[in-house]
């Protein structure tokens, strides 16, 4: 599925080892370019199910971080949180890319 020229409303990204996380993109989200039309370099992820390392960085409020969210993450640091997770469940691929 292509991320261009339409509004993303993804659902939740879930992991081979259970964790997961809303990873979104949007003029009403976090992400850049901050536009319905794609395609997006960085991304809004919000609620994580547990702690990553890989995210605190970009943690409105680190100390809840399962309860937080995380502007402007890059596409490389969602593929690293997921493969540190043991990668998408069911081999599933991205939905924006």
């Amino acid at each position: 599925m292509s991320n261009r020229g339409r509004k993303p409303q993804w659902e939740r990204l879930y992991c081979s080892d259970g964790f997961n996380m809303s990873v979104q993109a949007g003029a009403s989200h976090y992400s850049n370019p901050r536009s319905d039309v794609g395609p997006w370099t960085e991304f809004e992820v919000g609620m994580p199910s547990d702690w990553d390392i890989l995210l605190i960085p970009y943690a409105e409020d680190p100390d809840r971080p399962t309860e937080t969210i995380y502007g402007w993450v890059p596409l490389n640091v969602i593929k690293g949180v997921v493969q540190n997770h043991g990668g998408l469940r069911n081999g599933g691929d991205y939905p924006w890319v």
